[in-house]
């Protein structure tokens, strides 16, 4: 095979060693791969390095500790190591900017150090996620500036990273890896390194475009039901009827090879891909002379869901009687999911900095965000603990439904709130006869959409 040696694993380098990276790095290492990760970030690295992982998703900080222990990963910022490298995956973050277009410094960059460094016979991989055309119009060219030719001396494909955060190394040896390559060969060892590497199912696609697109319309179809289901929310707030129930019900109607599959509302959506992707997605296809209207509207949508969250809770204590102006407002949960320490865009911090323009005083706290994290994205300082976060609030608003949120002790939180205190339930979605419980105890009770 031309770009992947036979008969034995290969040795990898992954350049970018962010959250998708590292979830790269350390499966691969698990499976006894030889790997490298490279990251520019000095801080990173020797944290890693410190054993400390700041990606909060389950199973990977002890994984990483295993592999650094166990040699097959070992971790650097250059790329010293990349010419014995057999396979080079480029995991460097790929934002967007005020215009909604692709930003493609870094991986501009990393592109720039490989081309020095790339020897005949290997195999690069591109997963950042990035607008069509950019494996063969911008990486291919940059790769060939040191003097090799993708095709002839060394392979390139595009295998874009569909890991959902909070659950990504249990889906990365699981879910189907979706393959464009620039050339037959390069297809056939992208294929062959990742079933060999992961016995995971291959879906081959004719370029690396359609790979690219695959990749983005997933997270496009993701925040357009999104949208659908806090659209659905607001409406079942306003009739006041379970958004909950209507979508149980929706959803067991045979649809196709499965189900009508409405997805959960909430106070927004966050993250670095349902908040790009389909910008990325509606920006080609306005340089194509095409225009997404669903993408653009779902995009409003959902971006609206943190100001009807604010405007919920203002609403929702005055209907216990209590002043908005001189409520105490403790929020619980500051990630963009559940679950997770991952404060990129996360629909939380609007709702905070409304909530502190219109309330007495708002506390911030979550157990898996640190405080020096939460004081950069928010402004403020979080409580040092649940205990002092919710002491005589009027309102416990859970934004992020953690488990730790999710086994609250209602009765025990009564003793330390001002009743009647309200509780908001940005995604916890806690079952009917937790509801009935709080309601019992004198809690007033507001969801997305109940």
């Amino acid at each position: 095979m031309r770009f992947l040696p036979a008969g034995s694993d290969p040795k990898v380098a992954v350049v970018g060693f962010g959250y998708v990276g590292c979830c790269v790095g350390v499966t691969l290492a698990e499976a006894g791969i030889s790997v490298s990760g490279v990251d520019s970030d000095p801080r990173l690295i020797g944290e890693m390095r410190a054993g400390h992982c700041r990606f909060n998703d389950p199973g990977l900080a002890d994984a990483l500790g295993r592999v650094l222990r166990a040699g097959t990963l070992a971790l650097s910022t250059g790329y010293e190591d990349v010419p014995d490298a057999d396979v080079i995956i480029i995991s460097v973050g790929t934002p967007v900017d005020a215009g909604r277009r692709v930003v493609t410094d870094y991986l501009e960059s990393a592109c720039s150090a490989l081309a020095d460094q790339l020897r005949a016979g290997q195999l690069v991989i591109l997963k950042s996620t990035v607008a069509p055309g950019t494996t063969e119009d911008l990486v291919r060219p940059l790769l060939e500036k040191g003097g090799l030719v993708q095709g002839r001396d060394f392979g390139l494909a595009f295998c874009p990273e569909r890991l959902a955060e909070g659950n990504a190394l249990a889906q990365f040896r699981t879910i189907p890896m979706v393959i464009g390559a620039c050339d037959p060969d390069s297809a056939l060892a992208a294929s062959t390194f990742w079933a060999r590497a992961l016995g995971v199912a291959v879906l081959q696609f004719a370029s690396p475009q359609v790979a690219e697109l695959v990749k983005l319309t997933d997270n496009w179809w993701i925040d357009a039901n999104v949208a659908l289901a806090n659209e659905l929310a607001m409406l079942c707030g306003a009739l006041g009827v379970d958004v909950l129930d209507v979508i149980a019900g929706a959803n067991s109607l045979p649809k196709g090879d499965s189900h009508v599959n409405v997805l959960l509302p909430g106070v927004g959506v966050g993250g670095s891909c349902l908040t790009k992707d389909p910008w990325i997605l509606w920006g080609t296809a306005r340089d194509h002379g095409q225009r997404l209207t669903i993408a653009q509207a779902a995009r409003q949508v959902n971006d609206e869901m943190p100001g009807y969250t604010h405007d919920l809770i203002l609403a929702s204590l005055a209907d216990l009687g209590k002043d908005p102006a001189s409520s105490r407002v403790a929020v619980l949960g500051l990630a963009f999911k559940n679950n997770t320490n991952d404060l990129r865009h996360t629909p939380v911090r609007p709702v905070v900095q409304a909530l502190a323009r219109g309330c007495g005083e708002v506390r911030i706290y979550d157990p898996l965000v640190t405080g020096e994290a939460a004081l950069a994205e928010f402004g403020l300082r979080q409580a040092p603990s649940f205990e002092q976060a919710v002491a005589d609030a009027d309102c416990v608003a859970v934004l992020a439904g953690h488990e730790a949120f999710q086994a609250m002790d209602f009765a025990d939180l009564a003793g330390r709130v001002r009743m009647p205190c309200l509780i908001v339930d940005g995604r916890a979605y806690y079952r009917r006869e937790r509801i009935e419980a709080m309601r019992a105890l004198g809690f007033g009770y507001r969801g997305i959409g109940r």
